[in-house]
């Protein structure tokens, strides 16, 4: 069984791993306080989020380390539902909190699933998700059996790629022990090969930036940007807060909005409903507890109408993350 199929939200905590640095940009989302990230994973649980996605980069090991601190003060049965998905593949340095580069060597896989056990307190990684250092199917194969090995010997339950080449989640699909591809999607646009390819070989998908690095919750405008230091605005894998493309990806919001804020959803619930019209887990980060709860107050609403969920996918045909 799908370790992930009974899910229909998660939380990313990308963002409360703090600052840190890779191949010299910054990575992080700013400041955080570990306090209101500790009661920000315990808002999302007790709104009925039991599914939480981070990597052993993110705050150079702090995502990892705070999250495992916030699920151990969670009563035992409460945690033993919580599904930890974390990723590896991208070298780090801790106490400089800077990476850059990857590695993908069998030895280096069994070291940052040590390490990531050690931080989050676990004993066993619920999905061990490859980050990047592979390009195709003949350089996953490698990586796959070391996972076999490692699901084998009691170290991870089960696994799935973060890198959403088709030829690479179908043959992380070829594993019993294969379950997820996690890719970019959103309200602006999506991978559809990447979409029909877990639909055919079973994979669930989890679906990162579902709220377009915050554009899609209406709190940013072209005066009111992340941080110089945010990640979100020095990145090659986002455009919405260039100054170039910002006033274009909000037109394209402002084409949709009341279509998101159907029968009283919040921008940003809208955003996680249109999504499940796709068939993926939204990812959505969260820093504060109300943050975290207004995530979780979109499972009581559920999937927007189909009218609307098709509609809104026609007013987007033009984007250019609508890729086919």
């Amino acid at each position: 069984m799908n370790t992930l199929q009974n899910h229909l939200l998660g939380i990313g905590t990308w963002a409360i791993g703090g600052p840190w640095t890779f191949d010299g940009r910054p990575a992080g989302w700013g400041e955080v306080d570990d306090e209101v990230s500790v009661a920000t994973i315990h808002a999302a649980v007790d709104g009925g989020i039991r599914l939480f996605d981070t990597a052993d980069c993110y705050g150079a090991g702090q995502s990892e380390r705070v999250l495992g601190k916030a699920l151990a003060q969670l009563p035992k049965n409460v945690r033993d539902e919580v599904v930890v998905a974390t990723k590896f593949g991208n070298l780090f340095d801790e106490t400089t909190r800077s990476g850059g580069g990857q590695d993908v060597r069998p030895e280096y896989i069994r070291q940052a699933c040590e390490n990531s056990l050690r931080r989050l307190g676990i004993d066993a990684i619920d999905v061990f998700q490859l980050h990047g250092g592979v390009g195709d199917a003949a350089e996953a194969a490698p990586v796959i059996a070391v996972l076999e090995e490692l699901v084998a010997e009691g170290r991870i339950k089960a696994f799935g790629t973060s890198v959403d080449a088709p030829s690479v989640a179908e043959a992380f699909a070829g594993s019993p022990y294969g379950v997820s591809v996690q890719t970019q999607a959103n309200v602006f646009g999506h991978q559809a090969e990447v979409l029909e390819t877990a639909r055919r070989t079973g994979l669930a998908v989890l679906a990162r930036s579902p709220l377009a690095m915050g554009l899609l919750t209406g709190k940013y405008d072209e005066t009111n940007r992340p941080a110089a230091d945010d990640v979100r605005r020095d990145t090659p894998w986002w455009t919405y807060f260039d100054d170039d493309a910002m006033a274009d990806w909000l037109k394209r919001l402002d084409t949709v909005r009341e279509l998101l804020r159907t029968d009283g959803r919040t921008l940003t619930q809208g955003a996680l409903a249109y999504l499940w019209g796709l068939k993926v887990i939204p990812l959505p980060g969260a820093r504060t507890p109300a943050q975290a709860i207004e995530h979780a107050g979109a499972l009581a609403f559920g999937p927007l109408p189909s009218a609307t969920f098709d509609q809104i996918t026609e007013l987007m045909q033009d984007s250019p993350e609508m890729m086919s």
